[in-house]
């Protein structure tokens, strides 16, 4: 794993399996609490429902963590008393707020950490503080498992967040 340095709201970091992509989960959630919004970007098969995966693992939620694809919206309560984890595809939607506003999110948000698939353009409104999280398949290398992430804090409660220390 390497990080790329980058002001404290942003980091860059080059995974190389899907482990590390669940590793990187598990770190991000030791940096999350109630009402954070987290936004994950990156094309099918990316690592997306990977980096929920250790997510949900390192806030300690009950229920295997699946791509809630068809479901859009799956709830992983806490069972060591920290936020539920509310895992939502907004792939599906067709990218009007009104979708969205339909499953309550922002009734969620502030008892829960929300992480939404495929929310740009969907979520932002949610709230003025969220991490976005971007994952890039590296083209032009031979090994397939090699991912580039980018990890970007937006708003005042990220901003003094040590995000390219996550896999040093």
């Amino acid at each position: 794993m390497e990080a790329t340095h980058s002001p404290a709201a942003e980091a860059a970091l080059t995974l190389t399996s899907p482990d590390q992509m669940q590793e990187l989960g598990r770190r991000i959630a030791k940096l999350l609490r109630p009402g954070d919004l987290v936004m994950l970007t990156g094309e099918l098969g990316a690592g997306k429902t990977t980096l929920t995966r250790g997510l949900g693992e390192g806030l300690g939620v009950r229920g295997a963590v699946t791509s809630p694809t068809f479901v859009i919206a799956r709830v992983h309560p806490s069972l060591v008393g920290g936020p539920a984890l509310v895992h939502v595809d907004a792939y599906r939607l067709g990218g009007g707020l009104d979708e969205m506003e339909d499953l309550d999110l922002d009734v969620s948000l502030p008892e829960s950490v929300v992480v939404v698939e495929w929310g740009d353009g969907k979520v932002e409104d949610l709230s003025d503080d969220r991490l976005h999280v971007v994952i890039h398949r590296v083209v032009g290398n031979t090994d397939d498992e090699q991912r580039q992430v980018t990890l970007r804090g937006v708003g005042a409660r990220w901003a003094t967040a040590e995000l390219a220390g996550l896999m040093a």
